[in-house]
């Protein structure tokens, strides 16, 4: 079965989402992936992450994804946990997301970066397997974490709605966050 993962674009005044972002501010499109990090200079992946069971990733429709190993550090410096994870950085690859995935390895991932702060809300219509979508300022610190479960066997997850605010999503396996005592405040390091 194909998944779809649709990201929508939420602003104030937009009810509802459609294929690709929607609403007021700065499209989907822009952005080079450059992000405008703080400079925070983790290393590049080289995208052959395995969850030690043999499984890569980034692979199939994903392959040719540049990547990036992010990590995630407490407060204090600590590091909970990193992933290989595919970026998604322009207006072909973001409403894709996950869609084409059959299953996201426990080191494995998936960073959407933007220009510039805003407000996003992702949907998770006909996705059969849950993910963390994890939402991160300019600053790369974490505003906000859904454990986004696999739609039940009647639902396609159109109601399934995921609001937050940040420059960077990363979303990972289903609650990879809690596994790894990941919470709003920790941050994350990687280089774009």
């Amino acid at each position: 079965m194909r998944r779809r993962r649709l990201l929508g674009l939420a602003a104030a005044a937009t009810a509802g989402t459609a294929a690709g972002c929607l609403g007021g501010g700065p499209t989907a499109g822009e952005g080079s992936g450059d992000g405008g990090g703080d400079g925070e200079d983790d290393g590049e992946g080289d995208g052959s992450g395995s969850d030690g069971d043999g499984v890569d990733w980034p692979t199939g429709t994903y392959a040719d994804y540049e990547t990036t190993t992010v990590t995630v550090e407490n407060s204090a410096g600590e590091e909970l946990g990193s992933v290989t994870a595919a970026i998604a950085d322009d207006g072909e690859k973001r409403p894709l997301g996950l869609s084409d995935a059959e299953a996201l390895p426990e080191d494995g991932g998936m960073l959407f970066t933007y220009a510039s702060p805003r407000d996003l809300t992702f949907i998770m219509p006909d996705m059969s397997f849950g993910i963390d979508i994890v939402f991160v300022g300019g600053d790369r610190e974490i505003t906000r974490i859904h454990n986004a479960p696999e739609p039940g066997p009647n639902e396609d997850g159109s109601e399934q709605k995921y609001p937050g605010s940040g420059q960077y999503v990363l979303e990972v396996p289903y609650e990879w966050t809690d596994r790894h005592g990941v919470e709003v405040g920790d941050s994350l390091a990687f280089d774009l």
